[in-house]
Formats: structure tokens, C-alpha cells, sequence
């Protein structure tokens, strides 16, 4: 078997707790006027609950209670994913300030890397570097943690989309674990598995029209835990290109966020300000479906990860120039779309 039953197990409990729980969530969320209002930046035309992070995290969090392994390093990252949720739901019911968000996440950051000791010590040869000094080693590590956060919660746009995409890069992250992890690294793989679990049980209600968003309760603890996994993935050292790979899998929630902050400087405003220059508000602005627009997004992270898996005996060097050469040509592709569809604006 490519994964053991408790793997499994951890999958159907999350799917089981979050596919019957959000119903409730959903009427209660009705009732209680708990809903997320268009705006000129949202997609959807609907009020709508965006209380579905609940039970996303409710089956992840039981099932891995019941059917994982909580050892010290899981423990950390629970406690931080935990002080997450409050904030997000928080967040999901009365608006928190953009600063108060930010000090819960370095406070759940500084738990798993002070406490749990997960940080990345090595850049494992690329552009020379190998082991890092301690404060580089710490200081680089939040910013992964809260870059890689965040860059999940602004790929949350259409409906289905962030789900699958999360659903694609923890079902990766998990079977690496799993197959290459040990004693020490497979307790992750549950931590991976029970969160697929309860996304994907989230997903039923989630795609196209949704009836219920995952908010920032269920982005940032997808993100968090996406952000941890990855510095551990990175710290296993299972693959020797495992930097590179890391980036590969985690290639279409980076993209977007690097290059939707470098628009936002390069037009001298904040690369913090809200926008819609998101790389699905650009393929559906150009004429695509939502569905159509998150199945290709799924299938460019999906096929990314499996070409950089195979391609994995190569150096990290190489690896990386592949992604930059793919994340420019990505890059010529948005910007003639978004040319040819002003064209054909100003023409009819």
C-alpha cells in the first residue's frame, strides 16, 4: 500500500466531520446574518457563509487525536494552528486588523520555531550557501512561515479554487512524508492527510456556485500548516534537491503572490493593498469560467510537481532556473491575454 490505515483513517474521519458539520455551519451562519458581502473585489454576487474553516479544522484536528501520531513537533504545530483559528474566525465574524493578524501569526511562528525547533538550517548548496547561522536561520524561517501563510489566503478567490490547490500540495507533502520521512517525519504525513481530509470534505460544498467559503479561519490554518510542512519537508533532507522541489510544489500560490506584490511596487503602492490582479482574476477577467480557471491553476501546480519529481536527480541550480524560465513564460502568457481582451474590449 502506498499509505498505511491510519493514513486513511485520518482522511475519512476529517471527510466525515467536515462534510456533516458544515450544513449546520451553513443554517446557523444564515440565521445568525454571519455572511460575507460582495464587494468590487470579490467574485461571487451572493451572501454567503465563510465560516467553513470550523470544520475543516474540527476534522483535521480530531482526526488526528484519534488516528496520528502527536509527537513534540506535531504538538507545536497544532498549538500554533490553534492560535490561528482564533484569530481567523475571529476575523470571519468581526473584522481584525490587518496588524493584530500579523501578531498572531509571529506568535504562532515563534512557537514552532523556538519551541518546536523547525527552521530551516541549510540552503543545502544553492548559490553556495549550506549551513546558515543561527539568527539567518531563525530570520528566514519566519519569513517563510509567514510569507507562505499569507500567499495561501491570497490565492482564496474562486470558489474551489485555494480547497484544491491545498488539496494538491498536502497530498504531496504527505506522501513524501510517508514514503521518505521515518520515525521522525511520518507523523506529518497524518498531520497532511487529516487536513486533505477535512478540505475535501469542505470541497463538497465549496466549488462552483458555493454555498460556503473556507474564510480566513480555514486559509490561514491551511497556510500555517502548508508553511511548516514545507520547512520540514525542506529539513528532512530526504531528496538532495529538496529546496527546489519544495518551491515546485508549492509553484502556483508563490507565483501569483510574487508577482502580484512586484505589480503592486513597480505601481508604487503597497505590495500589501488589496487588488485584482490575482492570476485567476486575470484568466476569468480574459473570458474564462470560474470552473474552467481552476482546473487549469490545478493542473499547472499539479503537472509542475510531478515534472520537478520526476526531474528530481538533477541539481537545484538547474531546478530553479526551470522555474524561472516557467514562471516568466507564465508571465508572457498573462500579460498577451490581458492585452488581447483590452483589445477586444475597446473594439466592440
Amino acid at each position: 500500500m502506498i499509505v498505511d490505515i491510519a493514513s486513511i483513517l485520518c482522511f475519512l474521519w476529517a471527510f466525515m466531520i467536515a462534510v456533516f458539520a458544515i450544513p449546520s455551519i451553513t443554517y446557523v451562519a444564515h440565521l445568525k446574518n454571519l455572511l460575507d458581502k460582495p464587494n468590487q473585489r470579490t467574485v461571487h454576487s451572493l451572501l454567503t457563509p465563510r465560516l467553513g474553516g470550523l470544520a475543516i479544522f474540527a476534522g483535521m484536528v480530531s482526526a488526528l487525536m484519534l488516528f496520528g501520531v502527536i509527537n513534540s513537533g506535531v504538538q507545536h504545530l497544532l498549538a500554533g494552528a490553534i492560535i490561528i483559528y482564533y484569530i481567523g474566525l475571529k476575523d470571519d465574524i468581526v473584522t481584525v486588523s490587518a496588524f493584530k493578524k500579523f501578531f498572531v501569526q509571529v506568535l504562532a511562528t515563534g512557537i514552532v520555531i523556538f519551541m518546536g525547533d523547525v527552521r530551516i538550517t541549510s540552503f543545502q548548496g544553492i548559490l553556495g550557501v549550506y549551513d546558515l547561522p543561527l539568527g539567518i536561520s531563525y530570520a528566514f524561517s519566519f519569513l517563510v512561515i509567514i510569507g507562505l501563510t499569507n500567499s495561501i489566503n491570497l490565492i482564496d478567490g474562486l470558489d474551489g479554487l485555494a480547497g484544491s490547490i491545498i488539496v494538491v500540495i498536502l497530498t504531496t507533502f504527505g506522501l513524501y512524508f510517508y514514503l521518505y520521512g521515518g520515525d521522525n517525519f511520518k507523523p506529518y504525513a497524518y498531520v497532511a492527510f487529516s487536513l486533505v481530509g477535512g478540505m475535501v470534505g469542505f470541497l463538497r460544498y465549496n466549488f462552483y456556485k458555493a454555498t460556503i467559503f473556507m474564510g480566513d479561519t480555514g486559509s490561514l490554518i491551511s497556510g500555517f500548516v502548508i508553511a511548516v510542512l514545507t520547512i520540514l519537508f525542506v529539513e528532512m533532507k530526504a531528496l538532495p534537491t529538496a529546496p527546489s522541489i519544495g518551491i515546485a510544489i508549492l509553484f502556483v500560490p508563490m507565483f501569483d503572490t510574487l508577482r502580484v506584490f512586484t505589480l503592486r511596487i513597480m505601481n508604487g503602492v503597497s505590495p500589501f493593498s488589496p487588488d485584482k490582479n490575482h492570476i485567476h482574476h486575470v484568466l476569468v477577467d480574459c473570458g474564462m469560467s470560474q470552473v474552467a480557471t481552476v482546473i487549469t491553476l490545478v493542473v499547472v501546480n499539479a503537472a509542475t510537481i510531478l515534472v520537478f519529481s520526476v526531474l528530481k536527480s538533477y541539481s537545484n541550480h538547474l531546478l530553479l532556473m526551470v522555474l524561472g524560465c516557467q514562471s516568466l513564460m507564465l508571465v508572457f502568457i498573462l500579460e498577451f491575454l490581458k492585452r488581447k481582451f483590452k483589445k477586444q474590449s475597446i473594439a466592440s
